[in-house]
This record gives structure tokens, sequence and C-alpha cells, in this order.
């Protein structure tokens, strides 16, 4: 008789959530006519995600083949959505990838004119609209073709949509913010202010 295998942690759960996305969309350029359908499939349903709440439902059947915390389930569909949305990643790594104000900050420096606008809305919104904004911002990286760190995202989601309302929770949130400022700023060659 074998041992049952450990119960993963979210932190595992999440990577293996974020890194099945990836590989739909490694797999919409197969060779394999039926992988390519299906990634196809998996994309436009999370994308339809953001429709209404039946198309919520049918994109949910995603996200619970990974187990989310009960807490997390919509942070993870949000995720998911935002990916198909733009599904130009960066590779899943033990470091820090591209934070969404790092990606922000590279299309600012393309010399996107709203960028630095959108950004600022993004760093200042209450939760509840939140999902909002990143929509904005996401598609605006996909027009101009920078790459994000999904995994880093979700993470960083699940940070700042959590319902935990302790002191120590809202300096965590801040924390979040304050990284995505840094990264945006990271580069000293943009003058722009936000």
């Amino acid at each position: 008789m074998t041992a049952p295998a450990p119960a993963q942690t979210v932190t595992e759960r999440r990577r293996d959530f974020i890194t099945f996305l990836y590989g739909v969309h490694r797999n919409l350029t197969a060779d394999n006519r039926y992988a390519a359908a299906n990634s196809r499939a998996i994309l436009a349903r999370l994308r339809r995600s953001f429709a209404g709440p039946r198309q919520q439902a049918e994109a949910y059947q995603i996200v619970f083949d990974f187990d989310p915390p009960e807490h997390e389930q919509h942070i993870w569909l949000l995720a998911g959505g935002l990916f198909a949305l733009h599904p130009r990643p960066r590779p899943v790594s033990s470091e820090r990838g591209m934070s969404i104000g790092a990606a922000m900050g590279a299309l600012a420096e393309t010399g996107a004119i709203s960028a630095s606008r959108r950004f600022m809305q993004l760093i200042s919104v209450e939760p509840a609209a939140l999902a909002y904004y990143l929509r904005q911002a996401v598609q605006l990286l996909h027009g101009g073709q920078v790459g994000l760190d999904y995994y880093r995202l979700l993470n960083d989601l699940a940070v700042l949509l959590a319902t935990d309302k302790t002191g120590r929770h809202a300096e965590r949130r801040q924390d979040v913010r304050i990284a995505w400022i840094r990264d945006y700023h990271r580069n000293s060659n943009r003058r722009a202010p936000l």
C-alpha cells in the first residue's frame, strides 16, 4: 500500500493553474489540430467570463479543476480571463517576473500615451473596481505586445482582493501597490509623470 500524496499548498495549486494556462497558449500553435482547437475553446470560455454570470459559471469549470480555495475562486477566474485577453505570458520561474507595474512601465517606454494614466487609475481604485481597470490595462498591454507574469499577477491579486480586513492585511495590500509603483518607475530613462 502506498502513502497518499501530500496535499498541495495553495501556492502550488496557483502555479499549476498558471502553468496550465501557459500550456494552453503553447498548444495554440501545436501541430495537433485537436489540441489547438481545444486551446482556442478554453481561451474563448475564459474571455467570455467577463460577459456575465452565465458565462462566468461556464468558465469556472476550468478553474475548479485546480481546486482553488473557496475565497480565491473569483480571483483565479479573473486571472484566467485576463490571460485569455492577452495570452502573451512570461515563463513561470522561481524569480519574480514582470509585474503589472513593470509591464505598464515598459508600455509607457514605447510612447503609449494612455499607459501612465491607466496605471495611475489601476493603482488608486478600490478593490471592487480593480477587475475593470485590470481588463483595460491588459488590453493596452496586448496592443503594445508587452508580456506579463500571470503567476505573479495571481499572487498579487490574492492579496489585493482578499476579504480579510485586518490591519496587517491592509499593509500587505499597500505593499503590493507600492511594489507595482516601484516596478513602474524602475527605468530611469522614463521621465513621463504619472
